[in-house]
């Protein structure tokens, strides 16, 4: 692709004087509109606002690249515009959170053309902007002709540059680039290596592991020449396997922007170790990732598959429960009564969706643990994991008629889920077979004496620990139900909050609906923390970079925050179990103060509240509502704000550290 084919003189303008994004991007597409590639303004700029919602797409040095792919737009091209003065810190949220936005190139895509061109133009702009000098003359580029004929000449280079042969030398490496999203930094990388590469005299093929799939994937000859394996990646390397028994270097996918030509000289002299498909962890003891980092791994790669799931549970829950009270007038606790399984029509319909919602739900912990697992020791990790996860969620207590049994939670898919992947990887380490019969060790051994361990460590570590606190803390909530109104309400509320539909949140509300049928308190306290913490977490996605002017939760815990709130009005706190899985020692003690806080507010100020419905339809029912409410935004904003507060405080901690 030849990027100068895709605009015009006509939009491109320099030095021009506009303050904030927003008026950047209404000022861009206009110029899009007047030069005929779009139908309709106001549906694409809608769609890049949308664009811009889901993910930063401010980058470094100044630059920013927008995009919004629509049916309005014509024809694919891109505006640029550089500006008289540059943006402040954080007016364009950028993957260097220092960014200053000065140039911006704003992409039109047709939906049609969505996952084919937008991908090349990305990366072909990608690429083009590595060059710092071509940056530099954008920059000070003082008329639109000067800024097209840079765009004109640096195009024509990279053209060239496809056509260059690599250099005739004995050393052959392989790159492997991929970054999160699979877009800029997938590229960036790319180009970094093979330049670097260059000037050393080092042939050198990278493959690019992007949103578009493998693109100049290795053959297999190629792979045999390979002096070494360069991994510059962000996420888990796609066929690793092919590179058994090659020499490799790993580092993060932003490391060749730095220091290529000291990756590559590693990578022939002093490698991390040899590719071993077998265990993911082939570098020496010492290369190995510190056991800190690889438990943020494992959860942060358990929390980004359990997130989809989570969103269609809550959806199907969600649209069932709202058509079922605002379309039918009907009451929300009798939606799953086995008495509308045959009713027929929309009323069985709505049953059913409303317990697809539910099944979907008991999987979460499944999910996240299996992937936690598969992090550490990749896929022979995952059937552990998922058992680990089965147990979490409690659906042994299920298969086997256990009444009253109490599930180990958030809590218990932590612990079993990294302890899957930890013992599967040893046993895949230590077990050593005749090579007869090495696919013995996947197929059969590992996953059974896994899925065996599995089984003992819950039995009588992780059920047991956690069912003894369950009741210890049963028995404290019971201990004083004759105390002050505010203590208890306090205990309450702490116990509800503390693992958002787990078993300690179970106890609370086995107890105080006990104590609300038999009119001795109410369930105020209860129903307030059921929902404060998935509403409080909720908000602080939505109002962070306006209290303290910076993005403060990676992209998926934004877009998880959105359900989550979500979700808190219909009284679904499980929305906010992947903050806590996230970040328990953070998330945890600020939802059980915050619920404290809100549920003993209202109760202070009268509010009462006798049945068991905390969502939004329950509010009619409470007496005293505008105290309901204060306690509610109380408990929301402590949580919403202190969780941005301390985030933020960590976040400049680790900068200065840097």
């Amino acid at each position: 692709m030849n990027i100068i084919e895709m605009t015009e003189l006509d939009l491109i303008q320099a030095k021009i004087d506009l303050t904030t994004r927003e008026a950047v991007l209404a000022y861009m597409s206009e110029k899009l509109y007047q030069a005929g590639y779009l139908h309709d303004q106001k549906k694409f700029l809608t769609a890049v606002k949308e664009r811009e919602d889901h993910s930063n797409t401010g980058l470094e040095n100044g630059l920013a690249i927008p995009h919004g792919k629509s049916s309005s737009v014509k024809k694919a091209g891109f505006a640029v515009v550089t500006l008289k003065n540059a943006l402040a810190v954080g007016a364009w949220p950028s993957i260097d959170e220092s960014n200053q936005v000065e140039v911006i190139f704003l992409l039109a895509i047709p939906e049609a053309e969505a996952g084919n061109t937008h991908l090349k133009l990305l990366s072909e702009l990608s690429i083009c902007l590595m060059n710092q000098d071509f940056v530099t003359k954008l920059k000070h580029a003082k008329s639109s002709e000067e800024v097209y004929a840079a765009l004109k000449a640096e195009s024509q280079t990279e053209k060239s540059k496809e056509a260059e042969t690599l250099p005739t030398t004995d050393k052959f490496v392989i790159g492997v680039t991929a970054c999160a999203t699979g877009i800029a930094h997938t590229y960036m990388a790319a180009e970094a290596l093979e330049k670097a590469a260059k000037e050393m005299g080092v042939k050198i093929k990278v493959e690019k592991q992007g949103a578009n799939g493998l693109e100049d994937k290795v053959t297999e000859g190629q792979i045999a020449q390979a002096d070494g394996i360069i991994f510059a990646v962000d996420t888990k390397v796609k066929n690793k396997g092919r590179f058994n028994g090659k020499p490799f270097v790993e580092v993060k996918v932003a490391e060749p922007l730095k220091n290529s030509q000291k990756i590559i000289s590693d990578v022939l002299t002093k490698p991390h170790g040899v590719v071993n498909e077998s265990f993911e962890s082939a570098e020496s003891p010492s290369d190995k990732k510190g056991l800190k980092s690889e438990l943020i791994t494992a959860v942060m790669t358990g929390i980004s598959y359990m997130i989809p799931l989570l969103v269609a549970a809550g959806l199907m829950l969600g649209i069932a429960k709202l058509i079922w009270i605002l379309v039918l007038g009907m009451d929300p606790g009798t939606i799953g009564d086995v008495k509308y399984n045959t009713v027929g029509g929309i009323v069985e319909f709505l049953h059913y969706t409303d317990g697809f919602g539910n099944m979907l739900f008991k999987f979460i912990y499944p999910i996240f643990a299996m992937f936690a697992a598969y992090s550490i020791a990749d896929r022979i990790g995952l059937v552990a994991g998922f058992a680990g996860g089965l147990f979490a969620g409690g659906l042994h207590y299920t298969f086997w008629g256990v009444e009253g049994g109490i599930p180990s939670g958030f809590l218990g898919a932590l612990v079993l889920g990294i302890a899957a992947g930890y013992i599967s990887r040893f046993l895949n380490e230590e077990i050593k077979l005749n090579k007869n019969l090495n696919a013995m060790k996947p197929m059969f051994l590992i996953p059974g004496l896994s899925v065996l361990a599995i089984f003992v460590l819950n039995m009588f570590i992780v059920d047991p620990v956690f069912g003894g606190l369950n009741q210890m803390i049963t028995s404290a909530i019971t201990s004083m139900s004759g105390s002050g109104k505010l203590g208890l309400s306090a205990v309450i509320a702490a116990a509800t909050a503390f693992d958002l539909g787990g078993p300690i949140n179970k106890a609370a509300g086995a107890i105080a609906i006990g104590l609300s049928a038999d009119k001795i308190f109410p369930l105020t306290p209860r129903v307030l923390a059921i929902v404060i913490p998935p509403l409080g977490l909720g908000l602080s996605t939505m109002i962070d970079k306006f209290v303290v002017g910076r993005r403060v939760y990676p992209d998926d815990l934004r877009v998880v925050g959105g359900t989550s709130f979500l979700l808190g009005f219909l009284a679904i706190s499980e929305g906010a179990i992947p903050f806590m899985l996230r970040n328990p020692l953070i998330t945890i003690p600020i939802n059980v103060i915050g619920a404290v806080l809100g549920s003993c507010t209202a109760v202070a100020l009268g509010a009462v509240q006798w049945l068991p419905l905390p969502a939004v339809w329950g509010w009619p029912l409470v007496e005293n509502l505008p105290a309901y409410l204060i306690g509610l935004v109380v408990g929301m904003l402590f949580i919403a704000l202190t969780n941005i507060f301390v985030r933020n405080h960590l976040i400049k901690k680790s900068e200065a550290k840097q």
